[in-house]
């Protein structure tokens, strides 16, 4: 068992969330809410997993506020 970290958004146009793994290519998806998009991450997880272990491109390390004048 792994552990992925998923950075989620809101899309303004459509209200849906929409989620990816940083660094993960193919690893992201989209939902009316954030149970279903958790759910379908986890299983396009599984999916791209099942051609083995990703070479990652990325690691995701936080976010940072930023206060622009």
């Amino acid at each position: 068992m792994r552990n992925y970290t998923a950075v989620i958004e809101r899309c303004a146009d459509t209200g849906y969330y929409v989620g990816y793994v940083p660094g993960f290519p193919g690893a992201h998806s989209q939902a009316e809410d954030l149970a279903d998009l958790s759910e379908n991450l986890r299983k396009v997880i599984s999916m791209l997993l099942e051609d083995g272990e990703p070479e990652m491109q990325a690691e995701f390390i936080g976010t940072e506020e930023l206060v622009v004048a």
